[in-house]
């Protein structure tokens, strides 16, 4: 009897081992998947945007919020300014601050989200920390710019947008 509740409990800890094997693997699977899916929906990640239109509307101003979090990342990142005011077109630079709080160097990769829904499509972002994975040696801060204009062509009833940057940190390589 003894033998045949060993064998059922061998069998659900080799089931439960393959559930978090799967959920580790599907974790850091999320950032590739995330970029694949704004790619094909049309919210690019990493567009270099060239001056196209130098039109700036003096005629309106945006409130652009920033805000900063490091997912499960125990780095303290934060934007430098709670907002900045701008007409749409008029080229701004908003810096972020991050500080590796942990004892060996990380590499991590930052994710923008804006807020309306449709706000996205309306950054044009001339440079960005956003563009390249980040490394930081242990304690290692960085203060790191976004150069960034909102298109004259955003609808004039987007008077505030929330600007968010997520760091996720990239797996480590099998050395």
């Amino acid at each position: 009897m003894d033998a045949a509740l060993d064998a059922r409990n061998r069998q659900m800890m080799t089931k439960l081992l393959v559930v978090v094997v799967a959920m580790l693997g599907f974790g850091f699977a999320m950032v590739p998947m995330y970029r694949q899916i704004c790619e094909s929906l049309g919210i690019t990640q990493g567009r270099v945007v060239g001056a196209a239109n130098t039109q700036v509307d003096a005629s309106r101003s945006v409130t652009v919020e920033l805000l900063a979090s490091s997912a499960g990342l125990p780095w303290r990142f934060e934007a430098l300014e709670r907002e900045v005011k701008l007409h749409p077109g008029q080229l701004v630079t908003v810096n972020y601050r991050v500080v590796n709080t942990l004892d060996r160097p990380v590499t991590a990769n930052a994710i923008m989200n804006a807020a309306p829904s449709n706000a996205a499509r309306y950054i044009e972002k001339q440079a960005c920390f956003c563009f390249s994975t980040q490394t930081l040696a242990a304690g290692e801060e960085k203060v790191m710019p976004v150069v960034f204009l909102v298109s004259p062509s955003a609808p004039k009833d987007m008077t505030t947008i929330s600007l968010s940057y997520t760091f996720f940190e990239q797996p480590r390589s099998a050395s």
